[in-house]
């Protein structure tokens, strides 16, 4: 339960304390405090009626506490805390939600933009620094000094927590979107709350910035990819999108996704995020036309060219012109901490009629999540079944 509770709450608990006392890393500890006093007392005097207060309260007067303990002067920062808080206070401000607030707080233009995402990634989402890591695909010590740099630059540069005004806003909306699909990302098949909380994020941001037509593909791209999550995953594994029972799809949610990516067709001003949108919907109208995909792929790295756009566009490659030119495609890559590097080129190698098991093998060593694991054992397994019953067979013979 209270695992369940830190998922849910601790961003909101750390937004709010922000904005109470304007501190980051003082709402972060007293935050990390506040659970940790809830491991304690909650099994003894039980959870109380609403955690998510008693969470925000216990990390405030923890807060104010430590403030005047530390310092005399800092004491009416604290009273002015304790006088004025009020758990549903109207927000006021161009950005009317706390959680939103801190992203642009932290997608401050003096910072670099793989810290502001890493750093916002940390406090709202409650993410671990291995997470975050893992998302940006980096080694977690690289990450670990990257959020602590960027907290010191903040207390240095006294970069303050306030919420941006419409003219601030369009020069940090690259990170804060990029922050949004990572939370989403994180949450899509384990933390259903995170999900939802980024797709909530993206409604809020539409609402605010309805001439954005990147805030509209980045909601048609999470709506799109969310409606298949009830037939993304079957007896603990991964279901490949051409082996989903689309019964089990949100229809609303394929409805509302094909609806904005049309919205932002007519806007004619493409971006990564309404391309990524477009391809999804691509998919969700089987079958899916691949010359199309590819085309929207080619667009995408036009716009943003990275090593995973061009392995993603080697996949359709190889519905279009064949396995041996996606693997080309494919081995030209820099990718090699990647598993889904390693899983395509061990489906490509196989369907090439190639030994896939070093792939295999090497996509397995690099997977973290259970359920990823469990797809590339078992076809690794299926695999040497395979060649053991063959091996049998020559022996027979």
């Amino acid at each position: 339960m209270i695992e369940d509770v830190f998922r849910a709450q601790y961003g909101r608990a750390v937004s709010v304390l922000t904005r109470l006392l304007g501190d980051i890393d003082l709402a972060e500890e007293a935050v990390q405090d506040a659970f940790a006093t809830a491991v304690l007392r909650w099994p003894v005097d039980g959870i109380p009626p609403a955690p998510a207060g008693w969470i925000i309260t216990t990390a405030r007067n923890r807060a104010i506490d430590r403030l005047r303990r530390e310092a005399k002067g800092h004491e009416k920062q604290a009273q002015a805390a304790l006088l004025h808080h009020e758990p549903e206070e109207q927000e006021v401000g161009d950005v009317p939600d706390d959680r939103l607030r801190l992203i642009f707080t932290c997608c401050h233009p003096s910072l670099a933009l793989p810290a502001q995402v890493a750093l916002t990634l940390k406090l709202l989402g409650g993410l671990t620094t291995a997470e975050i890591a893992k998302a940006f695909l980096v080694p977690e010590p690289t990450m670990a000094q990257r959020i602590v740099r960027a907290k010191g630059k903040i207390r240095a540069a006294r970069i303050p927590y306030r919420v941006p005004r419409d003219a601030d806003l369009p020069e940090r909306l690259k990170a804060v979107l990029a922050v949004v699909y990572l939370i989403f990302n994180e949450g899509y098949l384990d933390r259903a709350e995170l999900a939802e909380e980024a797709i909530r994020l993206g409604r809020v941001l539409a609402g605010l910035m309805p001439d954005e037509p990147e805030v509209w593909g980045l909601l048609a791209l999470m709506l799109l990819v969310a409606s298949r999550r009830e037939a993304r995953l079957r007896d603990g594994r991964i279901v490949l999108l051409q082996d989903q029972d689309r019964a089990r799809w949100n229809a609303d949610l394929v409805r509302e996704g094909q609806d904005l990516v049309r919205r932002c067709l007519r806007w004619n001003r493409p971006g990564p995020y309404q391309l990524q949108a477009a391809i999804n919907a691509v998919h969700s109208d089987p079958p899916a036309d691949w010359h199309q995909v590819v085309a929207l792929y080619d667009q995408l790295m036009a716009i943003t060219p990275s090593p995973v756009v061009a392995l993603h566009r080697a996949v359709a490659l190889a519905e279009t012109e064949g396995p041996e030119r996606a693997l080309l495609e494919v081995d030209a890559l820099d990718l090699d901490r990647y598993h889904l590097f390693h899983a395509v080129r061990a489906d490509l190698l196989q369907r090439l009629g190639k030994d896939p098991a070093a792939a295999l093998e090497a996509a397995l060593d690099r997977a973290e999540h259970p359920a990823e694991r469990e797809l590339l054992g078992e076809r690794l397994r299926a695999l040497r079944l395979a060649a053991d019953q063959e091996d049998r067979a020559d022996d027979d013979r």
